[in-house]
């Protein structure tokens, strides 16, 4: 406390002695009474203002929530089982395509191995056919080389038979010798 100040001193001498030894007004006894009426009130009003005006509108808004996260949840269900059906529609959708192409290439395969089957059936035969075009000409070939081993050899033995004995033997009798030995 400054002395200098005339404010404070003309303060001090005002309140009356009396007040300054009661202590802190709100621990004061005297006042409970008023205190508690006045706490009992506003603890009332805080109450009724809470509970008819705040509390609602909050349960209000949770319940709001609530039925928001229900729907979502809702329809986040149904969006899986829609997903989950077009699932198993695109399975069995890859599964039917998997057995068409499955079914599609054994024909092919089975049309391609027929078509290779007739075709080496065709080739066979062509070469069949040549074969035995080719055997009748050789063995028209032998026959015709046949008959003129014959005459060559009869005309070898017959010149051989003439150089070792100086004359030439009779050509049925050179024939004769030729046959036999051309059975055996």
């Amino acid at each position: 406390m400054a002395q200098g100040s005339p404010k404070l001193a003309a303060t001090t001498e005002q309140v009356p002695a009396s007040e300054h030894g009661r202590g802190f007004p709100p621990f004061n006894p005297d006042h409970f009474g008023s205190q508690l009426f006045w706490l009992a009130i506003t603890f009332i009003a805080l109450y009724l203002l809470m509970s008819r005006l705040a509390l609602p509108r909050i349960g209000g808004i949770l319940q709001q929530r609530s039925r928001h996260i229900a729907d979502d949840l809702q329809e986040a269900s149904r969006l899986k089982e829609q997903s989950d059906a077009a699932i198993v529609a695109h399975e069995k959708a890859l599964n039917e395509a998997r057995a068409r192409a499955q079914t599609l290439a054994n024909t092919v395969r089975a049309k391609a191995a027929s078509q290779a089957e007739a075709r080496r059936k065709e080739v066979d035969a062509a070469l069949n056919q040549r074969i035995a075009d080719a055997e009748k000409t050789i063995a028209g070939t032998r026959t015709a080389a046949m008959t003129n081993v014959r005459g060559i050899a009869s005309e070898a033995a017959a010149a051989i038979v003439e150089r070792l004995i100086g004359s030439a033997p009779p050509p049925e009798e050179v024939a004769k010798a030729v046959s036999a030995a051309v059975k055996q």
